[in-house]
């Protein structure tokens, strides 16, 4: 079993990119509801308490029980987390005067700190807090200060019980992972022994005793999760997994026989379906996003179900379902609201009566493409964009045609193609091309034409929580644009989408 640092989550946006920060130093953690994690034991090694979008002033605020925690564990509290540990404890949190938002710079006061070792005197940290510590209890020693912030970092004599009141995870405190690795490397005692090649091993040794000689049907989307589940359990079962590939009529390209022989040659067995007549009949003249993805869904998994029924003696059910996922069900305030269906969730027909395997459960998405090269996938997969599990379905606004879904393949396959061959592609964590449900006029020849507009999207992001849209060069979108137009019939109007996620997401739809 592996040491680790449990973090307990009160519900802020940062929280997993804590988890990814202490990961990134190869150290195992685990985020857990503030108010239902498991019993301690001797493989944890330390606490941290997140930030949360509630104020400790609040008669509703998440109010954990730390007295299993206090005194037995180091414990760092970051934003409300350290404010909950002055406030509980006579000290005194008030409305900030003005909001404490953005970048500032961290005047170390105590130097004899472990959480500060090698930290520099003025080192920038970012702020989000409407909140502040005005007052510390007597047993607390002010470590740290900003020039708005008097209290920005504390120990608790006699503890090892630290708190800050920035965030160390996120790129803009730009010291903020060495204050991570002082905390769990030095504070807490944590080996870094987390790293792809002992997951790898790990993974395979418990997936052969978790199976023994029983069959496993998995679902392959193309897409680098689902490619890294199948090849790890191709490494511990052989020939006793079985993957379908399910052609929706919604891929890429080519990508569907593309796919297929990558597949084949990892030495896979893979069956290969196309249904995409199916899906087109199902999905004619739906226009609601989310109807559409619910038709996707149940049509996957009624061709799923047909050609898993052909099989004898499946027993198990393997999925790629990644860390943020099981997070993301399991949240501190009840079920969040909808944004949209998650791709990966769905109901399996309960005639299936399958037990589920998820070797990637522990994972975030930067880890699985590390675990993947382990692993041996070939960079066609492992370096593909995200796809969304709908597929062009949710890049079509509007109702679904075969001869929309053409259109859009064939544009999309001139960006993406663009992308590659000006080394853009590999700079970029998602692009694809959006056909809108407007036309527009235009003028070919001597002709006015009245064709379809059609965006184009790229973002860059590390986990798709947050994404910036990609600075294209002026040259390369007029060279896009003009290839589309000329190639693509159909089309004759090219924009370029320049908004950020929060507030626009990464798909239309």
């Amino acid at each position: 079993m592996h040491q680790k640092i449990l973090i307990l989550d009160f519900g802020s946006q940062y929280t997993q990119l804590i988890a990814r920060r202490i990961r990134e130093l190869n150290v195992y953690c685990e985020i857990h509801p503030f108010n239902h994690y498991p019993k301690l034991d001797d493989t944890v090694k330390g606490v941290i308490l997140s930030g949360s979008p509630f104020s400790v002033r609040d008669s509703n605020s998440p109010k954990p029980d730390l007295s299993g925690i206090r005194g037995k564990y180091p414990l760092l509290g970051v934003c409300y987390g350290a404010q909950y540990l002055a406030q509980t404890n006579g000290g005194e949190v008030m409305p900030s005067k003005i909001r404490e938002y953005g970048r500032a710079m961290l005047d170390v006061v105590d130097t004899s700190c472990p959480l500060f070792k090698s930290i520099s005197s003025n080192s920038q940290v970012w702020m989000s807090h409407g909140d502040t510590i005005a007052t510390v209890p007597t047993n607390f020693k002010i470590d740290a200060s900003t020039a708005d912030v008097k209290v920005g970092a504390f120990t608790i004599l006699g503890e090892t019980t630290f708190g800050i009141q920035f965030h160390p995870e996120v790129y803009h405190s730009t010291e903020g992972s060495q204050m991570l690795k002082n905390f769990v490397v030095d504070i807490c005692g944590c080996k870094q022994d987390w790293t792809p090649a002992s997951f790898v091993e790990e993974t395979i040794s418990y997936l052969r005793k978790q199976l023994g000689n029983d069959k496993v049907v998995l679902g392959l989307s193309g897409g680098v999760d689902s490619s890294v589940a199948a090849l790890l359990l191709h490494k511990a079962i052989g020939a006793n997994l079985t993957c379908i590939f399910v052609d929706n009529g919604l891929l890429r390209k080519n990508e569907f026989g593309q796919v297929l022989e990558s597949y084949k040659n990892l030495g896979l067995n893979v069956i290969g379906v196309d249904a995409s007549q199916k899906f087109y009949k199902d999905l004619e003249g739906i226009s609601d996003p989310e109807h559409k993805r619910k038709v996707i869904g149940k049509d996957f998994i009624e061709v799923f179900d047909e050609e898993a029924q052909k099989l004898t003696d499946v027993k198990w059910l393997g999925q790629g379902t990644i860390y943020p996922d099981v997070i993301e069900s399991i949240s501190v305030n009840g079920p969040s609201a909808t944004i949209k269906s998650h791709h990966n969730v769905g109901g399996l027909p309960e005639t299936m009566k399958l037990k589920v395997v998820e070797p990637l459960r522990l994972l975030f998405k930067d880890e699985v493409r590390r675990v993947g090269r382990e692993v041996g996938l070939p960079e066609i997969i492992l370096g593909r964009h995200p796809f969304p599990g709908p597929g062009l379905g949710i890049r079509i606004l509007g109702a679904i045609t075969p001869e929309k879904v053409t259109l859009l393949q064939n544009a999309d396959d001139v960006f993406i193609s663009g992308l590659r061959k000006a080394g853009l592609y590999d700079k970029i964590w998602q692009a694809g091309v959006m056909l809108l449900p407007v036309q527009s006029v235009g003028v070919m020849g001597d002709e006015r034409t009245y064709e379809y507009v059609v965006a184009l999207r790229a973002v860059t992001s590390t986990d798709g929580m947050t994404a910036d849209w990609y600075p294209l060069p002026y040259d390369f979108l007029a060279n896009i644009s003009n290839e589309i137009i000329n190639k693509v019939k159909g089309v004759n109007r090219v924009v370029y989408d320049v908004s950020s996620k929060p507030p626009a997401t990464i798909e239309w739809e």
